[in-house]
């Protein structure tokens, strides 16, 4: 993954995520999990790092625009 860019960062409330999973669908199925309640990038695919299991994904976050309800959230665990 590359590095984070600060400009990613820079305020309260957003949020760079690295997802490491087995398989694409695994890593889709976590991003739209965020993507429900939150205001996400969109993401067109998942990278492979040679010799490395699995794959990865980078998305981001912000928090300070929910698209529901606090009570209609997903809880993830």
């Amino acid at each position: 993954m590359e590095a984070i860019n600060e400009v990613h960062v820079s305020e309260p409330g957003l949020v760079v995520v690295d997802v490491a999973a087995t398989d694409d669908e695994t890593a889709v199925a976590f991003h739209t999990a965020l993507a429900a309640p939150w205001a996400t990038t969109s993401v067109e695919h998942t990278t492979r790092d040679p010799g490395q299991p699995g794959v990865r994904l980078r998305c981001y976050l912000d928090l300070r625009q929910p698209l529901n309800a606090p009570a209609q959230a997903p809880i993830l665990r």
